[in-house]
């Protein structure tokens, strides 16, 4: 018993002193050759063999977010395109109906989106512009024409906080308010708060479309694109 402690002791000073002096093997490359180290399974490796093994997972690991990073930075590339494309296709609008029509055009063409709709919400924020279009469209299958101070759409206004898009699911009675008889086609949504407009939403019949969290950079340059190219009228 007294030897087994006293290895116990010894093993731990050496570890100590290993720790201290961490580029010890290279004074002695031949040890790190030798020495064993236990791995998982039970099954043993000499310390390099070890080492190396470590080395190619953390290199495995690497080349997987570095695919992970590229995937990302195209997805961003293309949506930046698109974003630029939709502020174009806004400045060129000749009237503030002409500005929703391009607006619903693109995201339901360049953006896929299943089901957009635009809701003017008729109250003190309302802009001009927007007032306007909405009686020229009021024909338009896409408008919504909402009042602010109604609870529902009060209580939708709230439930979106601080003016940010939001991505998700919405509950049944909200998508029913925004998108009518294609709710069926809007299982996850983005909508977006546009100054003295009201909301733009975009369905999609696929769940995982929009999440909650999802990045929304783009969502909000879009929001704000359609806020300033409306302005420009009224």
């Amino acid at each position: 018993m007294t030897d087994d402690r006293s290895a116990r002791h010894e093993a731990h000073e050496v570890a100590q002193w290993l720790r201290r002096h961490p580029r010890f093997l290279e004074q002695f490359p031949d040890l790190a050759v030798t020495l064993v180290v236990p791995k998982d399974g039970g099954a043993s490796a000499s310390l390099a063999g070890y080492q190396l093994e470590v080395l190619r997972e953390k290199n495995r690991e690497l080349t997987r977010r570095l695919h992970e990073l590229g995937g990302n930075a195209q997805v961003n590339e293309r949506l930046a395109v698109r974003t630029h494309q939709l502020t174009l296709a806004l400045m060129r609008a000749r009237s503030a109906a002409d500005t929703l029509r391009a607006m619903v055009a693109v995201l339901g063409e360049d953006f896929a989106g299943d089901a957009v709709r635009v809701a003017v919400l008729r109250g003190p924020a309302l802009g001009a512009a927007a007032a306007s279009a909405a009686e020229a469209l009021a024909d338009a299958p896409w408008l919504r024409v909402l009042e602010a101070g109604a609870p529902d759409v009060a209580g939708l206004v709230e439930s979106l906080g601080g003016g940010e898009p939001t991505c998700g699911r919405l509950p049944t009675d909200r998508l029913a308010l925004l998108f009518g008889d294609d709710a069926t086609r809007a299982v996850s949504t983005a909508v977006l708060p546009v100054a003295g407009v009201g909301l733009v939403a975009v369905g999609s019949a696929d769940p995982n479309r929009f999440y909650p969290g999802m990045g929304t950079l783009f969502l909000r340059m879009m929001a704000e694109a359609l806020a300033t190219a409306m302005a420009r009228f009224g």
